[in-house]
């Protein structure tokens, strides 16, 4: 299992369109792949799971995954995060 902390900083934070691209990338994997907020954990797959954290800009999460491409998954999503879904 690997997990990565995160803090999301691009305009609308974890919504609509940068979430999309988030689950589009995290259903790239293997994995079992979750997104952490304050203590509630979703299912990174699962845009309704995304969105139901209310992730806003300047929110830190916490990116896990657990599988054999487990630390390609959560390298992958913590750039897409960083690099603020490339806005």
């Amino acid at each position: 299992m690997v997990t990565k902390e995160v803090v999301v900083n691009n305009q609308v934070g974890l919504h609509a369109r940068p979430a999309t691209f988030f689950i589009q990338k995290a259903n790239e994997f293997k994995s079992g792949i979750w997104v952490e907020k304050d203590e509630r954990r979703v299912n990174a797959k699962s845009l309704l799971g995304v969105l139901s954290l209310g992730i806003i800009k300047g929110t830190k999460i916490t990116i896990i995954a657990d599988g054999s491409d487990e630390q390609q998954a959560v390298d992958t999503l913590c750039a897409l995060i960083e690099s603020n879904f490339s806005e």
